[in-house]
């Protein structure tokens, strides 16, 4: 639940709304991870989760394929809270796709869980080699954990000001998300001493973070996703077009106010 507040003294509640219609990239996320969630509590299906989970074994056995399919294993104990934690995931994850779309939100899934993912194992590999290896690696940041995380930077980024009812009661801002992450993740790394898993958390936060960032400042912190969709466009089809250049061997100088000419035989 969140506020704006456009109107003094009257403050209006929307954004995380559960009507209207949802996302078919979003629902299809929910049912993957409730799917790979069910396969841990079979005996003939546990095997599927265990081999798409992150563990030591992507860098101990080359299991390469963990850093990018264990955002998708759901996660934690056959409880009620399994399900909360999917609320809140759909909650953030459809602001974050109705600011984005398609494309920059998965670019975005990608960039911040795979990042994520390579320090984490980075992480565990020198701490087994430093003869302290972490016991429970990577638990703080398995499945819709570190969607989760991912989302609500997201959405701290693009509404800093906004206010969000935390747990529907306590009101704050958007802005203190980034905060409220660390300190969740680093509550549950002193419970269990998961080192890897800590850090993979807090590297998606920060290339969440930077991800929306790179695209160009944010204004006065009040940017929305879809200004921030359109910086990232921007900022991609530059980057194609200077590789275009630099592939033919365009040579660019500067021309009258900021522009950019070929500079060969004829400059017109």
């Amino acid at each position: 639940m969140v506020t704006r507040n456009p109107y003094p003294g009257r403050p209006t509640l929307g954004g995380f709304g559960l009507s209207g219609p949802i996302p078919r990239d979003l629902l299809v996320l929910l049912g993957v991870l409730l799917f790979t969630f069910s396969l841990r509590f079979f005996e003939t299906t546990a095997i599927v989760p265990a081999l798409l989970d992150l563990t030591p074994l992507a860098w101990r056995r080359g299991f390469v394929w963990q850093l990018a399919t264990y955002p998708f294993m759901g996660y934690g104990p056959p409880s009620a809270w399994f399900l909360l934690e999917l609320l809140f995931l759909y909650m953030f994850g459809k602001q974050v796709y109705e600011g984005l779309y398609r494309r920059h939100f998965w670019r975005l899934v990608v960039w911040s869980t795979v990042g994520a993912a390579l320090l984490a194992v980075a992480t565990d590999a020198l701490m087994t080699f430093a003869g302290a290896p972490a016991e429970a690696a990577f638990t703080i940041m398995r499945g819709q954990r570190v969607l989760m995380a991912v989302f609500i930077a997201a959405f701290a980024t693009a509404n800093r000001d906004a206010t969000i009812y935390l747990f529907f009661l306590l009101p704050i801002r958007a802005s203190w998300m980034f905060a409220i992450e660390i300190l969740i993740a680093f509550m549950a790394f002193l419970a269990t001493r998961d080192l890897p898993g800590f850090l993979g958390i807090c590297a998606a936060v920060g290339l969440t973070f930077f991800y929306l960032r790179m695209g160009g400042s944010m204004r006065g912190g009040k940017r929305t996703f879809r200004e921030m969709r359109l910086r990232l466009e921007r900022w991609w089809i530059q980057k194609k077009l200077d590789r275009a250049r630099k592939k033919r061997g365009f040579k660019v100088i500067p021309g009258e106010k900021g522009q950019n000419v070929r500079k060969g035989p004829w400059v017109n």
